[in-house]
């Protein structure tokens, strides 16, 4: 497959990452998360999000958001979000499926729920016709590549606590985001009131695995068995572990995060040279999304694969990674500029 602007899921693995796969693959562990891998790892989540802090490992991103889910949710219960949010776009109804639960979804011009949005579904409690909303779930950075900022964060934190719900911030790039922000990992969630994080690195590096991360000690009830009834417990979790481990020990995250920011900043830079380019969003992270006339969008994927994001409105999603590199960027714009 060529080289582009698909998804920061097509990149390959850091090398760093590859190495400590390789240091993990000697002898024999425990399985089940039993490991001295998996022990140091809990121990460095601890340090990054704070002594309270428990740490799930999973196959996955749909499988940390459910299992957030899960812990915070009932059956009758309903989760606040955006209409564009991965968890009612892109994993095939797996909450209400698994949990049960409801998805009350909201508009959102640039995908960043505000308090005034979600009041608009915080009504019917105590009316058993009607499912009860729980909780609030955020994705930083969203999926339209936006940035919610710290205070943005603690006032949904607030908004939820005061009406006993809790908030969940689905965090597949909060690498992207910490470095966008200039902050660190525990300001953007614990400090701010998140109760459950989805804290991804396969977009940023890793092979596989993500992790559900529990920030609020009260959702940390029978999350071992949880876990295991919703498959997400892996055998071999110490190679889950190590990614981890040599993602957040040293400057992994922020180098590869930094990198992929930076590039998506210099697509937007060149795209400037293109009139017939509209750029939707403000480009914050590593994807920048563009509107385009469709007999260029649609020529352009013959060269090089991406997504259409909005095809009603000709809206498509250009997806930069850790790998990304300088002549990517101008080889396809190039190449876009021959389509026009």
């Amino acid at each position: 497959m060529k080289r582009g602007f698909g998804s920061d899921n097509h990149s390959g693995i850091s090398p760093e990452i590859l190495e400590a796969i390789a240091s993990a693959n000697v002898d024999h562990a425990l399985a089940y998360g039993d490991d001295e891998y998996c022990q140091r790892t809990e121990d460095l989540f601890r340090q990054v999000f704070g002594n309270q802090a428990k740490v799930y490992f999973v196959f996955n991103g749909t499988g940390a958001n459910v299992l957030n889910i899960d812990a915070m949710c009932r059956s009758h219960h309903a989760v606040v979000c955006s209409d564009t949010a991965h968890i009612h776009v892109d994993e095939c109804g797996a909450p209400q499926r698994i949990v049960g639960c409801k998805l009350l979804t909201v508009p959102t011009p640039d995908g960043k729920l505000t308090p005034e949005l979600v009041k608009t579904q915080l009504h019917g409690f105590g009316f058993e016709h009607h499912s009860q909303p729980r909780a609030i779930s955020i994705a930083q950075a969203t999926e339209l590549g936006t940035l919610y900022t710290l205070d943005e964060i603690r006032a949904l934190a607030d908004l939820a606590h005061s009406y006993q719900m809790y908030l969940h911030m689905d965090g597949a790039r909060l690498a992207n985001a910490a470095v966008a922000l200039g902050c660190n990992f525990r300001q953007m969630t614990t400090d701010c009131g998140v109760d459950c994080l989805s804290f991804g690195g396969t977009k940023n590096g890793l092979l596989m695995g993500e992790s559900c991360v529990i920030l609020n000690p009260a959702l940390d009830v029978d999350m071992k068995y949880r876990r295991k009834q919703m498959s997400q417990l892996c055998s071999k979790m110490r190679f889950v572990a190590a990614q981890f481990e040599a993602y957040l020990s040293t400057d992994l995250w922020h180098r590869n995060a930094e990198h992929s920011n930076h590039m998506a900043a210099l697509l937007y830079e060149e795209l400037k040279s293109v009139p017939q380019a509209k750029v939707m969003y403000p480009v914050q992270v590593n994807s920048v999304f563009v509107q385009l006339p469709r007999q260029v969008w649609t020529a352009l994927l013959d060269d090089y694969f991406f997504y259409d994001w909005d095809e009603a409105n000709n809206v498509v999603r250009w997806m930069c990674s850790f790998d990304t590199t300088e002549d990517d960027i101008t080889n396809f714009v190039a190449a876009l500029k021959k389509r026009l």
